[in-house]
């Protein structure tokens, strides 16, 4: 047991108390983002952020060949994640137009 003196604040050498040594515990009561990494979407804040038509969007969640991930929830809510429709978008991604490679490639040919 501590002798009195240490369990005394007034006989404490000044700046320490009682406990000083232990580990500290943080409570984080809670916690809110600015910006969410990786938010979920609906189809008319996907048109806002891709530029499309929520129209053109809900047409491709049905695409028989690269459907639109999304959610479906209970109601009929539709949500889309951010990151999904990134890479869903990549897949589109052209470099270049088609129609001087195939003019190049033409040229190119009948030489």
């Amino acid at each position: 047991m501590p002798p009195e003196d240490a369990r005394d604040p007034r006989r404490r050498p000044p700046g320490s108390h009682l406990g000083a040594d232990r580990p500290r515990l943080l409570v984080v009561e809670g916690l809110a983002l600015a910006s969410p990494a990786d938010p979920y979407l609906t189809l008319k804040a996907l048109a806002s952020y891709t530029g499309c038509s929520v129209r053109w969007l809900r047409d491709r969640l049905t695409d028989p060949h690269r459907p639109l991930p999304c959610y479906r929830l209970p109601g009929g809510k539709i949500l889309v994640r951010r990151s999904d429709a990134d890479a869903w978008l990549a897949h589109y991604r052209r470099v270049g137009s088609p129609d001087v490679d195939r003019v190049v490639a033409d040229v190119l040919g009948s030489l």
